[in-house]
């Protein structure tokens, strides 16, 4: 037996354990302060913060001072002064210099300083300097807003020019296509938007009040200049428009202060009255111009329709140039999840507004204006919210979804657009075909057969009395 036991025990543990604490007493113990303690900046600029660096002895000249990011893509450091300690460092036991913060892109990141000497590994001092990298106010962006908002009033004219006022009296009298756009846009797309988001973002309650924002948004003007391209009932996407604008000064806070607390609570949610107030305005008073046109300067409103439906595409397509241009930087946070969400919103919200109105009996062009007011979301107004909702750079980071929305959402209608050109073409091949083979005085209509062509402009004059 040991004469010590069980002393000897402690006596070994402290042994092992006195080259451990030796080995410490040569590792720096540091600190740093930051002055400012943190940091905000727009992207692609600059800030300056001086930083101090104490430790308890063991600075020596010679050594380096290092700067690193927790996520580079974010933020970068560099030194805007000397990096290399001198003897009067090691001497005062502290080191000061100037860290040159550059804004890489929009989030947030922290910031250390470190020790390095020789090869062995640096020390890091406990201290960080938080940073935050938001989007800067550019000339660029309103001079696409103020751009956007012109050209969207001017066809707003001209839809006024096109509109048949007698046709929207019987839409209002007999409302079945404007109450089935209703419920798609005002039920099943928050709805919708409220459990994709839950499904797509399941951890990310930011991008899934991105998501709800855009599904409890009202209708766009751009569906209103799909519905004319395409060939829809114009005049029912007008009703629709104007009354979903006007019924989402109280549908809208009933989703917003409902749903909208639980998909994030802490969301500091504004209903944007004033900006929707601006919507209609800007939807009530060009439509008024054009039909005061109709009625005062007919020739001019002739005319104004005859251009509408190129100038209609020519807009539509500044649009989705210009708005890709200007936001190109918001391109690096798309993800599969971004992308899905994007098209998830518009693309089920046309599907079940087509399906609705076939349901109910409503003819194709009625039914194809339902569908694409149902799916297209006003975007400018969730971005809005979002401006308001959350701070900085979250606010900017979760317009990600809005703006993938307003990406995709123009896809379908696209494709049914170019599908209609191609069969139109296929139509006229086929006719003009039929004519060369059988000869023109078997086709109605042809300078060879006058009586046909009378006969038949006659019925369509009775018809148009």
């Amino acid at each position: 037996m040991c004469p010590i036991w069980p002393l000897h025990l402690i006596i070994i543990y402290l042994l092992a354990l006195c080259p451990l604490w030796v080995l410490c007493q040569t590792i720096p113990n540091l600190t740093a302060s930051f002055l400012p303690a943190s940091v905000e900046l727009n992207m692609d600029y600059t800030e300056y913060v001086n930083v101090t660096v104490k430790s308890d002895g063991a600075l020596l000249a010679g050594d380096e001072m290092v700067i690193a990011t927790d996520h580079d893509h974010i933020a970068s450091g560099s030194w805007n002064s000397t990096y290399k300690l001198t003897e009067a460092d090691e001497n005062n036991n502290e080191w000061t210099g100037r860290i040159r913060v550059y804004g890489r892109f929009l989030g947030r990141t922290n910031m250390s300083v470190s020790v390095k000497r020789g090869s062995a590994a640096p020390t890091v001092a406990a201290e960080r300097l938080p940073v935050v990298v938001v989007r800067p106010e550019r000339i660029i962006d309103r001079i696409f807003v103020t751009s956007v908002a012109l050209f969207v009033s001017l066809i707003f004219i001209n839809f006024g020019c096109a509109m048949h006022w007698p046709t929207v009296k019987e839409v209002l009298k007999r409302p079945i296509g404007p109450v089935i756009g209703m419920c798609g846009q005002f039920i099943f797309m928050p709805l919708m938007s409220f459990g994709l988001g839950f499904l797509i973002f399941p951890n990310a309650p930011a991008m899934r009040l991105g998501m709800f924002f855009t599904g409890v948004s009202p209708g766009g003007g751009a569906s209103n200049i799909w519905t004319f391209i395409l060939g829809g009932n114009l005049n029912l996407s007008l009703a629709m428009t104007s009354i979903s604008t006007l019924a989402c000064f109280g549908i809208m806070p009933a989703w917003l202060f409902s749903l909208g607390q639980v998909v994030f609570a802490n969301a500091n949610i504004v209903v944007p009255y004033a900006r929707i107030a601006s919507f209609v305005v800007g939807l009530i008073v060009p439509m008024a111009i054009g039909l005061a046109m109709q009625r005062w300067t007919p020739k001019i409103a002739a005319f104004m329709v005859r251009i509408l439906k190129g100038f209609s595409t020519t807009i539509l397509l500044f649009i989705i140039i210009f708005a890709i241009i200007t936001n190109l930087y918001i391109f690096e946070l798309f993800t599969w999840e971004i992308i899905v969400a994007g098209m998830g919103l518009p693309w089920l919200g046309y599907s079940v507004g087509y399906l609705l109105a076939r349901i109910c009996k409503q003819p194709h062009a009625d039914a194809l204006a339902i569908s694409i007011e149902t799916g297209i979301q006003n975007t400018g107004i969730s971005i809005f919210l979002l401006r308001y909702a959350l701070p900085q750079p979250e606010a900017d980071l979760t317009t990600v979804i809005p703006v993938s929305v307003a990406i995709m959402t123009p896809i379908p209608m696209t494709c049914i657009y170019v599908y209609q050109k191609i069969k139109a073409c296929i139509v006229d091949r086929n006719k003009h075909k039929k004519f060369v083979e059988e000869g023109p005085e078997s086709v109605p209509g042809s300078r060879e057969s006058p009586s046909i062509a009378t006969i038949d402009v006659g019925l369509t004059g009775k018809e148009g009395q």
